[in-house]
């Protein structure tokens, strides 16, 4: 990909652009036909251009307030109504903002409606505003959801109760003591659905940026020989094992000091411009008899704007590598900015790590003009 097309590529927010608006506008009128089409365009279009995703959603939830005429409950009706004909699913999570922004006085019919909006995007946003007005009755009913046969509503229990879910506000209360969110976590360990494992996992990796220990007695305590389990605690622990923690590695089978030694590292090409890709490539062979168990991992040393390094630890490989055989590995990653991470000129390092340890650095040179 050249850099010319990454700085072309359409900015997130425009999920939310005038045409998204104006289908949003004439799906209302197909459920509700009084719908104010004129007010609700003019309420949004004109502000569109100079806000964040986020706040073109939250202007989509208020807009929506502004032209339907009726109580909370009536608009909510127009609104279920509304929900299964828009064609994105992140657009439909407007729905659930208006929950969250209109429904504070009214708790039952509020749950209910998140419950339903959640199967056509997510409510993951909107819970987290009745979890800080009412944590323990509302994480009463995402416990119950967490046992719901529908994946979509299961979902929201883990992904709406993350302490540090993306693009949202922190749960203190979660921050400190994620013990509120055992029920959730044990009832969802082995579920059934990838998507809901994934959330389950994500949530559990939050733990471990605050409350490590929580989240590893956790994780011990369940049967890691079911396979949907032992995937979650893999990927729950994915921040602690590129750290290196020998707990966390352990969990994965691989808690011992890799008996390897590393041959023929490089990076090619060793000079690259911004946009471009580079590809690291080494050989493992085993000093050992016995079969081991190998997290690879590699780290980046980036420069900063100041001139520091920053270092970024990226997954490469889990393999089991048989006594006194070797593994040819390679690793290609596309060196381009994006909305996390600005690249500046200059040495950047790269190290190998085997089950936690470093076992070899190479480097490259970046040019970003």
């Amino acid at each position: 990909m050249s850099n010319q097309n990454i700085q072309d590529a359409p900015a997130l927010k425009d999920i939310f652009n005038a045409e998204r608006i104006h289908h949003i506008a004439d799906e209302a009128i197909g459920v509700f036909p009084a719908f104010n089409r004129k007010r609700f365009l003019a309420l949004t279009l004109n502000r569109l251009n100079d806000l964040s995703l986020m706040a073109r959603l939250r202007l989509v939830a208020e807009s929506l307030h502004a032209v339907l005429p009726g109580d909370y409950c009536a608009n909510l009706s127009v609104l279920r109504d509304l929900a299964p004909r828009l064609n994105n699913g992140f657009v439909t999570m407007a729905l659930p903002e208006y929950v969250a922004l209109y429904g504070a006085d009214d708790f039952s019919a509020s749950m209910e409606a998140l419950k339903f909006f959640t199967t056509f995007g997510s409510s993951e946003f909107a819970i987290r505003h009745f979890l800080r007005r009412d944590f323990s009755r509302t994480l009463l009913v995402m416990t119950a959801w967490s046992q719901d046969e529908n994946e979509h509503v299961r979902r929201l229990a883990s992904e709406g109760s993350r302490p540090r879910l993306p693009w949202s506000f922190l749960l203190p209360q979660l921050v400190f003591d994620p013990s509120p969110l055992a029920p959730i976590l044990d009832n969802l360990k082995a579920d059934p659905s990838p998507y809901v494992r994934r959330s389950v996992a994500n949530c559990l990796n939050d733990i471990t940026k605050d409350n490590p220990e929580w989240a590893l007695k956790r994780i011990e305590n369940w049967p890691l020989e079911e396979k949907a389990t032992a995937w979650i605690a893999k990927h729950a622990l994915r921040s602690l094992i590129k750290k290196g923690d020998r707990r966390a590695l352990a969990v994965i089978g691989a808690g011992e000091t890799a008996e390897v030694t590393l041959h023929g590292l490089k990076v090619t090409p060793k000079a690259t411009m911004l946009g471009e890709r580079i590809t690291i490539s080494f050989e493992l062979r085993s000093t050992s008899d016995s079969t081991q168990r190998l997290v690879v991992d590699y780290a980046i040393h980036y420069v900063k704007s100041s001139g520091a390094i920053s270092a970024k630890v990226f997954k490469l490989k889990t393999l089991t590598l048989h006594g006194r055989s070797s593994a040819r590995l390679s690793k290609t990653q596309l060196i381009a900015n994006f909305t996390t991470r600005t690249h500046y000129a200059g040495r950047h390092d790269i190290d190998i790590f085997v089950n936690g340890q470093m076992y070899g650095r190479t480097s490259f040179d970046l040019q970003v003009s």
